[in-house]
């Protein structure tokens, strides 16, 4: 009975340092609320996380505050969808490197009436431009996101400046599903994932107005944060990650992913 005893004990304990030596096999991810309310990740962890072990913890937040998450190392993993801030954050020593993993596109949605008459256009700072002229009302995350960043930029190339002084152009300070709340409430425009957007079930009067400028194209980054700047990352764990998702299987799945039949990333690690 002693001996029975022993080995129960030894059964027990050797389980419970099994179980917390798993426990420990985790990562924080830092993304983007697109990846997170498109149900993307809801998809594609699954399988890693059965595959390695590792559990995957994804805070997401617009792409400016995952980047901040990551410099102050918080986050083992980063991303997102804003190349020139991930190159930054590379130069500045937050990571060693940036391997893009896929892109889908943003579309400009706005309600069907569409005021601005934007319907059917190709170019989307063409659109804008209209907007602004006619004082429709535009929605704004204007949370410094991969979207926000993007909308800036293409603000900016219709010679347009905006601020949320202007009684037409409302910044929300959101992500995207609240945004698009918003813009579903108040018949505005806004600039949208398309992934987001298929998975969004409050639409009431919006609908794609304009899609297809290759300047909505919408590329996502990985990078692992480095270790040298904050050594309690998890590079081993952070890479098993980064190495599936650009791997054959990890690419299939994010490809696999689809919503109402259709296609929301398209995978292109190099």
């Amino acid at each position: 009975m002693k001996i029975l005893h022993k080995l129960l004990l030894a059964s027990l304990l050797s389980a419970t340092l099994l179980g917390q030596a798993y426990a420990q096999k985790s990562i924080v991810l830092s993304s983007t609320t697109s990846t997170e309310q498109s149900g993307l990740f809801g998809h594609i962890l699954p399988p890693f996380e059965k595959k390695t072990g590792i559990q995957v913890k994804v805070v997401a937040v617009g792409t400016g505050q995952a980047l901040d998450i990551g410099r102050r190392g918080d986050a083992d993993v980063v991303f997102v969808h804003d190349k020139v801030a991930e190159e930054k954050f590379v130069a500045d020593g937050f990571a060693d490197k940036r391997i893009e993993v896929m892109y889908n596109d943003f579309i400009l949605l706005g309600p069907k009436s569409d005021p601005a008459k934007v319907a059917g256009g190709k170019d989307i700072q063409v659109a804008l431009k209209k907007i602004a002229d006619s004082k429709a009302s535009f929605v704004s995350r204007g949370d410094k996101s991969g979207t926000h960043a993007a909308e800036l930029r293409y603000w900016k190339g219709a010679g347009v400046e905006v601020s949320a002084n202007m009684p037409w152009y409302k910044e929300t300070g959101s992500g995207m599903g609240p945004a698009l709340n918003t813009a579903s409430g108040m018949n505005g425009y806004i600039l949208s994932d398309r992934a987001t957007w298929l998975t969004f079930k409050n639409r009431g009067d919006l609908t794609i107005l304009v899609q297809g400028d290759p300047k909505l194209f919408n590329q996502y980054g990985v990078m692992l944060v480095s270790s040298a700047k904050h050594p309690k990352v998890k590079k081993a764990e952070g890479q098993a990650f980064i190495d599936w998702i650009v791997s054959k299987e990890g690419q299939d799945s994010i490809a696999s992913y689809r919503v109402a039949g259709e296609q929301s990333f398209f995978p292109n690690a190099k």
